[in-house]
Formats: C-alpha cells, sequence, structure tokens
C-alpha cells in the first residue's frame, strides 16, 4: 500500500529490549470529497508508523515532510481510562521517499534520501 502525507511530529528511534532500533513517527493523510448534498468534505487520517531497517531515516523525518510511504497497515484498538473504545491505524513502512518540506537534503546525509527494504524471501 502506498500514502502520501506529512510528517506530524519528528521522528524518534527508540531501541527494543533485543537491542534492535525502530523509527516511529506519525503522517496526517489528506482526503476530501463531496458529499450528497454536494458539499466539500475534508477528511484526515493519521498513522502512527514504524520503520525497521535503519535509524537514519530520523534525521529526515521532521515535522512537516511530505513524504511517501510504502508498507502495509494494521489498525489496534482499546479501551481509554473512562471506558472509552480507541483505536488507532499502524503503517508499518518498508519504503520512504521524501517529496518536499522539512529538512533539507543537506542537512540529511546522502545515504538516507531514500530508504527501501531489501526484498524478503517470500515464498510466494
Amino acid at each position: 500500500m502506498n500514502i502520501i502525507g506529512r510528517v506530524t511530529r519528528d521522528a524518534q528511534v527508540q531501541t527494543t529490549a533485543g537491542g534492535k532500533e525502530v523509527v516511529n513517527f506519525s503522517v496526517a493523510v489528506n482526503d476530501s470529497y463531496k458529499n450528497k448534498q454536494g458539499e466539500r468534505v475534508d477528511q484526515t487520517e493519521f498513522f502512527d508508523c514504524t520503520y525497521w531497517l535503519t535509524p537514519k531515516v530520523a534525521k529526515m523525518l521532521v515535522k512537516g515532510l511530505l513524504v511517501e510511504l510504502i508498507g502495509r497497515v494494521s489498525a489496534s484498538g482499546w479501551t481509554d481510562r473512562d471506558g472509552n473504545p480507541r483505536a488507532t491505524l499502524n503503517f508499518h513502512v518498508s519504503s520512504i521517499k521524501p517529496l518536499s518540506g522539512g529538512a533539507s537534503r543537506s542537512e540529511v546525509d546522502d545515504e538516507v534520501v531514500v530508504a527501501e527494504a531489501v526484498e524478503d524471501d517470500l515464498p510466494f
């Protein structure tokens, strides 16, 4: 799945108990359509994103950066303190392509400008 959206907060690198580093960030994806009454409706979906391949991309993933992401979506739900049901969309990123905004290319190592997953050894 591909999505294009803006980073809503600077990326953070966290280390798991096993010593593996993961980059966490969030992206807002805007959509608009006309309803039955002919009125334009703007809608924004927010995705919590994780990227496991290299922590170096965190430098470029700053608030406001427009990115194209390739990956897969999962949803999770829970109940908050007040007993209200909540849900979030999670995007497990395999490829990141910066489109505009955010840190300038001179501020980021050239090797992290486009980060992609290597091919998996999939049975199909």
